[in-house]
């Protein structure tokens, strides 16, 4: 693997795994991701400050009042339902996969579609999901 600033001289099976991974679909590296997270007790997600250095005592008085409203949601499909065909055409649609993947993505539910997405963008995937059957849950 070479870089036009640096040269790095990876031995053969850091080779093999850099190859893998890169034939690897959005959602087999994202369970790929969380396979690891698992293993070895790790998060990927990058850590969030509690809060600001200056506002730990500007805030102290009202500890509590304001609740962060979620911003990023995940549609999970939790049953894909009689009409599976209907299921698979929605899932391709939304996710641009392949047939297959789509069709094992259905068949292995519960499994998120798609996920870090606006609360609108996740709501009307959800509407979509169910008006072709499917049974989902956001998160």
């Amino acid at each position: 693997m070479t870089d036009a600033k640096t040269e790095v001289k990876l031995d053969q099976k850091l080779e093999q795994i850099i190859k893998s991974v890169e034939d690897l679909t959005v959602l087999e590296l994202s369970d790929l991701v969380k396979a690891l997270e698992d293993k070895f007790g790790v998060s990927a997600a990058m850590p969030i400050m509690a809060a600001a250095p200056g506002a730990a005592g500007a805030g102290a008085g009202t500890a509590g009042a304001a609740v962060e409203e979620k911003t990023a949601f995940s549609v999970i499909l939790t049953n894909a339902g009689g009409n599976k065909i209907s299921v698979i055409k929605e899932v391709r649609a939304a996710t641009n996969l392949g047939l297959k993947e789509a069709k094992d993505l259905v068949d292995s539910a519960p499994k998120p579609v798609k996920e870090n997405l606006p609360k609108a963008e996740a709501e009307e995937l959800k509407k979509k999901l169910e008006a072709a059957g499917a049974t989902i849950e956001l998160k």
